[in-house]
């Protein structure tokens, strides 16, 4: 698998998870397990130090992070950390603008 097929079926599954963890259908162990499952699967993939980054996967790397960084209730409660959050979904799935404060750096 290379750089742009991991990034392309990744960004799909990411705001269903965060999404789904904001609703309280997904456990945030459930979200922590797919953080972990993502980079178990990005060290797989072959050729990423010669390809560029796209929009989306710098969108996609610091979404991320900011899930795994910040603590549960502060992903759930902080306004402003989920609309961050929201507007980089919004444009994951196609919605919205590139976040100019969402820059996102490979593992």
């Amino acid at each position: 698998m290379n750089v742009q097929s991991f990034i392309k079926r990744k960004s799909k599954q990411l705001p269903f998870y965060v999404r789904g963890f904001w609703e309280q259908r997904i456990p945030y162990t459930e979200v922590d397990l797919y953080f972990w499952d993502t980079m178990e699967e990005w060290a797989q993939v072959i050729d990423k130090e010669h390809e560029p980054y796209s929009q989306k996967e710098r969108v996609f790397w610091h979404l991320l992070h900011q899930l795994h960084y910040w603590p549960e209730q502060k992903l759930l409660n902080d306004p402003y950390l989920k609309d961050e959050l929201t507007t980089c979904i919004d444009y994951l799935e196609g919605e919205g603008e590139y976040p100019l404060d969402c820059i996102g750096i490979r593992p």
